[in-house]
């Protein structure tokens, strides 16, 4: 049977009940009402219709109005008559009156009406004690049957109140049971109704349902667990480290090269909290440092290795749910830039001599006494002289940036003048401003400090800042050199009036290598700038740029003044 028609049943039943029970009781008391009806109007009138005429008869001889009312009250009770023999007394009443209407003082009339009119009194009392008895029996009747009724309507009712709500609590608390399993991933769980209505129907797609869960999860555990076995095995043969947290920094996981670098066991540490294993592992503790450095040494297996800690947060939709810390090995790479560095250094010491012999067989040339030389010869000779320059200050860039490059800058810091860094810097670029008609203008700011600086170094950034300066120059314009005092620091800075270099550029103009792409010349290394850069921050100083095109550039570094 469907739920559906259990309930319809079920509230049809109940409202059969209030029907039934209703109709029954509403029957009965009108019956009471209508027995009730009968004795007042059939049998208490005529007693009120009788006493008023034996009053009256009291006065009838004299009194008109008596006679009247005797007479009105006897036409009422005529016109009552309800009970066998009571139609008789009545006549006679009547013949009794018609005697005294014609002689007032017949004494036999008047004991004959009394006589009457007790007959009547004494029918009706009969009368109204059957219909009263007959009523109490139809009352007790109807009690009867409306106890009976209500009895049985109580019990079916009863039974419905206790087994219905069951009827529809039971498979709900049972399919609540169930789902709750699923949530717990009990896919084994069933439901097991023998109802045919809908939470059977309910029921049997539950379970079918958990059948597919449950086939669905053991058809694919065993791929899962490949799946994780394959990523482990990859992670463990990967060179990086790899160490992964939860959300609240508990180690997970780590591979077979993070542990050879921490000297940890993951079997040892998943699980625990990685600050506390920090409190006696340098490694570690270096890694949850929230400061990423750019590259990490560590000795480990005999050997010295270089890594880069990368560190990845891990997030599941907007949820953040750990962390993943990468070292990647970067030692190959570092192994190659230390062999070009050896080499750059290398070759450029070894090319300084020769271009040195090309200088100096160049200057013999351009001697009288050697021989005289024509015009065409004398071009050539500039020439070769021009390359040899630029050859060997291509060389020291390299040897400067070999030196920067294995941190083995070696520094002469003293006290010194910033009006003799910049006279030292002006007076060796003078001739190459005069080729170019160009005009070194210097400004010193009044009573300057000295500062703790290697002179020779730092004059040679000022050299690189004013031979670009010159290269870049129109002839004829005019380059500043300014040293100023501002805020406990000594600023120097070169400009000039040339083509200018674009905005977007500038956060890349002291990288190696690095070009400003555009209508700017083409020669030299791209280490000018870099070298310079390094320099300057081995002193503790910083460096800077400031141009816009058309309006020139200015370059320049600060140095912190001693009090």
């Amino acid at each position: 049977m469907r739920l559906k028609t259990k309930l319809t049943l079920g509230i049809g039943f109940l409202f059969l009940v209030i029907i039934v029970f209703g109709v029954f009781g509403i029957i009965s008391i009108f019956r009471l009402k209508s027995d009730a009806d009968k004795v007042l109007k059939n049998n208490y009138e005529t007693l009120v219709y009788n006493n008023n005429m034996l009053k009256a008869l009291e006065h009838l001889r004299a009194d008109s109005l008596a006679f009247r009312l005797f007479e009105s009250n006897l036409v009422l009770q005529e016109k009552n008559i309800t009970e066998p023999g009571e139609k008789d007394g009545t006549l006679q009443v009547r013949q009794y009156f018609e005697q005294l209407r014609i002689n007032r003082n017949d004494s036999v009339a008047m004991a004959g009406i009394r006589q009457s009119i007790q007959l009547v009194n004494d029918l009706n009392q009969e009368a109204i004690l059957r219909k009263n008895e007959a009523a109490r029996e139809s009352a007790g009747s109807a009690a009867t049957w409306m106890t009976i009724i209500f009895t049985v309507l109580a019990l079916i009712a009863f039974t419905l109140v206790v087994n219905f709500p069951g009827v529809i609590s039971n498979p709900i608390r049972q399919l609540a049971s169930g789902i709750s399993a699923i949530a717990d991933k009990n896919y084994s769980r069933r439901i097991h109704l023998s109802q045919k209505d809908e939470f059977g129907d309910l029921a049997n797609a539950f379970n079918v349902m958990a059948g597919k869960l449950d086939e669905y999860e053991h058809s694919n555990l065993a791929r899962i667990k490949f799946e994780k076995s394959r990523i482990e095995a990859v992670i463990n043969n990967m060179r990086d480290a790899i160490i992964g947290f939860d959300e609240n920094k508990n180690i997970l996981f780590m591979n077979s090269v993070a542990e050879s670098l921490t000297g940890l066991r993951e079997k040892e540490v998943a699980g625990k909290y990685a600050p506390d294993l920090a409190l006696r592992n340098d490694l570690m503790r270096t890694l949850l440092q929230d400061a990423q450095r750019s590259e990490l040494e560590i000795f480990a297996d005999g050997k010295k290795s270089y890594f880069v800690n990368e560190r990845i947060e891990v997030r599941n939709e907007e949820e953040r749910i750990g962390d993943v810390i990468v070292l990647r090995n970067i030692t190959p790479f570092h192994e190659l830039d230390e062999a070009k560095t050896n080499f750059i250094a290398t070759v450029s010491h070894e090319l300084k001599t020769p271009i040195s012999s090309i200088k100096m067989s160049a200057s013999l040339m351009d001697d009288p006494r050697i021989g005289e030389m024509n015009k065409e010869q004398q071009e050539l000779l500039s020439g070769i002289r021009d390359d040899a320059d630029r050859l060997l200050k291509i060389t020291s860039e390299l040897l400067n940036m070999s030196q920067v490059e294995t941190g083995n800058i070696q520094l002469k810091l003293h006290a010194a003048s910033p009006e003799s860094i910049v006279q030292q810097a002006v007076q060796a670029v003078q001739f190459q401003a005069q080729q170019k008609q160009v005009s070194i203008r210097t400004q010193n700011g009044p009573a300057l400090p000295a500062v703790l600086a290697d002179t020779e170094k730092t004059s040679w950034v000022m050299i690189n800042f004013l031979t670009n300066a010159i290269r870049y120059a129109p002839e004829g314009s005019v380059i500043e050199v300014s040293t100023i005092l501002k805020a406990g620091k000594v600023s120097f800075a070169v400009k000039d009036h040339g083509i200018g270099i674009d905005e977007k550029y500038l956060p890349r103009i002291f990288e190696r290598y690095y070009k400003v792409p555009g209508n700017y010349e083409k020669s030299g290394t791209g280490l000018g700038l870099a070298i310079s850069r390094e320099f300057i921050e081995a002193q503790g100083g910083t460096i800077w740029v400031e141009s816009r095109i058309g309006e020139g550039s200015r370059f320049g570094f600060d140095f912190p003044a001693i009090d």
